[in-house]
């Protein structure tokens, strides 16, 4: 089921008056975090932030020792699992996880298949396709969440060899820390792309 999520933040002041909901507060955390309504109210009770930074940091403080938060292990869950799967299909993603993922905008595409044949491009992108499919199973059956990674540019087949690594020499305590470390990692990618302080 694909979620739409908001495509500009508004100004971080607006979450911080006596009027705010936490529905409003909520619409920005999905942008810089995806859909997760724990992280939401640990948030909300502690307004006021001085920038959308300063959020970031917050959520930071509070997934660094989540049972220290008061979190319960479903909402560490449901946190973890906001996030799409890598590789997911693109009805499935936000706006700005497509980008983060390495779906080509078309011009991009376009530009590519002049320098390759689409035969090469579709049969390579199957195969990753495959991979990140049949990783992901692997990955949630060993750990009982999504896998979640700070892609930072790279092409959706170099996340193959991490996922690999991962699967083959972390545990579930490590894989947790990394998911939500990594989520805060995407939030200050996802605000400097959007140019908000």
């Amino acid at each position: 089921m694909s979620h739409a999520a908001p495509t500009t933040l508004p100004p971080i002041a607006e979450l911080n008056t006596a009027s705010a909901t936490v529905q409003d507060l909520a619409t920005a955390v999905t942008l810089l975090f995806e859909p997760a309504p724990p992280l939401v109210e640990r948030l909300f009770a502690k307004r006021p932030f001085s920038s959308y930074g300063q959020l970031i940091d917050e959520t930071e403080a509070l997934i660094t020792d989540p049972a220290k938060a008061g979190f319960t292990e479903a909402e560490v869950l449901e946190i973890i699992n906001a996030h799409p799967r890598i590789g997911a299909a693109k009805a499935n993603l936000s706006a700005l996880s497509l980008i983060e993922q390495g779906y080509k905008k078309p011009e991009e595409a376009a530009a590519a298949a002049a320098q390759q044949t689409q035969q090469q491009v579709s049969q390579e992108d199957e195969k990753t396709q495959a991979d990140l499919k049949r990783l992901n199973q692997e990955y949630e059956a060993k750990y009982g969440f999504k896998f979640i990674v700070f892609v930072n540019g790279r092409p959706r087949s170099a996340i193959v060899p991490v996922m690999e690594e991962r699967i083959r020499d972390s545990t579930v305590e490590q894989e947790k820390k990394t998911a939500l470390l990594d989520m805060c990692h995407i939030a200050r990618d996802r605000l400097k792309k959007l140019n908000v302080e």
